[in-house]
């Protein structure tokens, strides 16, 4: 269902596209391979292992961060938020194509599916390592 959407935008997987930029590739700690989730919608739930996994670690909240905030990030929210886990969505770490979709989503999400977070709070709020 994508391709009708997006065509000659949609990114597959393994095309240089689908990669971590190297900017961000230096700056992930995984403490295994696996704990990349591959995706092939707009939710990182549907039909992936990430609820497993998280369930298996006792993860009770998720940060959500990336692109498009009213695509993936808002369908991940809300599905999350759906399967019982108390949302916290960044505002400035997620982006869209214009300014009037990201706020949309982000006064969407404020209504009853996510916390809305920026960088700073997001660092405040973890624990240090």
């Amino acid at each position: 269902m994508l391709g009708e959407w997006w065509d000659e935008d949609l990114v597959l997987d393994g095309t240089s596209d689908s990669e971590i930029i190297p900017e961000l590739h230096s700056q992930i700690v995984l403490t295994k391979p696996d704990e990349i989730v591959e995706k092939s919608t707009y939710s990182a739930f549907h039909n992936t292992r990430l609820q497993e996994k998280l369930e298996k670690i006792g993860v009770k909240e998720v940060i959500v961060v990336g692109v498009m905030t009213n695509l993936c990030c808002e369908t991940t929210a809300r599905d999350a938020f759906v399967r019982g886990y108390r949302v916290f969505f960044s505002t400035d770490a997620t982006a869209t194509v214009n300014k009037e979709l990201h706020e949309a989503t982000l006064m969407n999400l404020a209504y009853g599916f996510a916390y809305l977070v920026d960088c700073d709070e997001l660092q405040r709020g973890l624990p240090t390592q």
